[in-house]
């Protein structure tokens, strides 16, 4: 691959100031500086060196989320044979391969636009490209259910971009998670299109659709009183959802890999996922207290461990949580603020049925909070030291 790296030597003076194509060096460096090590480093100052930057960390992250895609390209063609009622007669591959076609083209719009625009302000800017879109480009299709509009995608993407990142200052200033900022503006943008059987499962062949189905998520139908899913299968990912959400395993074997290189802060997933048990398991206790309606008794009674697995939670509870730019940044902070997630998300998702999910919401509001968590936890601390000070000088 030399010849790719001597292609961007020589082209580099035309990119430099006075050059021919100067307007164009942010592009430039953007794309040298992602597949090749930078050439420059700082010469003055004391500074912290490693090997592991920006584009490498967001890389580690992308290898992390490959199982949660990949069971997502599968479960889409699974779910769409096993609605028309062909899945017993249909190989693994055909289904992975409808899947792929499917899922393929809004991972290539996500990273399009969002990239696109990346570059755009980086060039208005004169900055270099930041790398953080390398993650959020393959989070936002994950988080979308698999008949979101491809223009649908592109706008949200550009939303999330744009107001959710580049107006704070960009990469490193955000205040939410880019990805959630998009799901969310579907969510409220264009609600009739976010819901619904068509919305969960791809029914390209409708007319063969069998009796009887349902497309509807395991949460929808828990929501309305009628469990319908197995907890296998909401572990291994084989339920209607969204496309990265669904396999609890292909989420935990991304969690391992980000725990083991240290990119992903264990802290903030042990305490969503704690958070999130004890706010089942005090629902649970009220699931046979009168007054409750059959439907929502149904709900508060569902196992704590099946909300775990149900849903966008866990997906949540690890690559979204655990966002370096929106979350809490002390280690005291970072229990609390996972630990909130998960206890709020819960609650939202059974004492509110009209919307039966609750992770994307409990995110948004914390990344909010979090600076506020951070404040106090440090103040704490100041507090703390402050009266060792008085006390040694008293003794003194």
């Amino acid at each position: 691959m030399k010849f790719i790296k001597n292609f961007f030597e020589k082209t580099e003076p035309l990119v430099q100031k006075g050059g021919k194509y100067h307007w164009l060096q942010s592009v430039h460096d953007g794309f040298f500086t992602f597949l090749y090590t930078p050439k420059s480093t700082s010469k003055t100052g004391t500074h912290i060196h490693d090997y592991i930057d920006l584009k490498r960390t967001m890389s580690i992250v992308v290898i992390a989320l490959l199982p949660a895609v990949l069971m997502g390209m599968y479960n889409t063609g699974f779910q769409h044979f096993k609605a028309i009622g062909e899945l017993a007669s249909t190989g693994f591959f055909e289904i992975f391969l409808f899947g792929l076609i499917k899922v393929l083209p809004i991972i290539i719009v996500s990273y399009v636009v969002g990239l696109g625009i990346e570059f755009v302000f980086a060039q208005l800017r004169g900055h270099e490209i930041q790398e953080g879109f390398l993650v959020s480009g393959m989070l936002i299709p994950l988080v979308m259910p698999i008949e979101t509009p491809l223009w649908m995608i592109a706008v949200a993407t550009a939303f999330a971009v744009v107001f959710g990142k580049e107006v704070f200052g960009g990469t490193g200033m955000n205040i939410w998670n880019p990805a959630l900022v998009a799901r969310a503006f579907l969510f409220f943008a264009y609600p009739a299109q976010m819901s619904g059987i068509k919305v969960w499962v791809s029914l390209s062949n409708a007319d063969k659709v069998v009796d009887g189905f349902t497309g509807a998520t395991p949460m929808a139908d828990a929501a309305a009183g009628n469990i319908t899913y197995k907890a296998a299968d909401a572990f291994f990912g084989l339920i209607p959802g969204s496309i990265g959400e669904t396999s609890t395993l292909a989420i935990l074997i991304g969690a391992v890999f980000l725990i083991v290189t240290g990119i992903g802060n264990w802290k903030i997933m042990v305490s969503t996922i704690a958070g999130g048990a004890v706010m089942g398991l005090i629902l649970n206790a009220f699931a046979g207290s009168a007054g409750l309606s059959p439907e929502s008794a149904v709900y508060f009674g569902i196992p704590f461990w099946h909300h775990l697995i149900l849903g966008g939670f866990m997906f949540g509870a690890i690559f979204m949580t655990t966002d370096p730019v929106s979350a809490a940044q002390t280690d005291t902070g970072k229990w609390i603020y996972g630990f909130l997630i998960g206890f709020v998300a819960i609650l939202i998702r059974v004492i509110n049925p009209a919307y039966p999910e609750g992770m994307m919401l409990s995110i948004l509001l914390m990344n909010t909070f979090a600076p506020l968590i951070d404040h106090y936890v440090v103040k704490s601390h100041i507090k703390r030291r402050l009266k060792r000070v008085i006390v040694k000088e008293q003794t003194a």
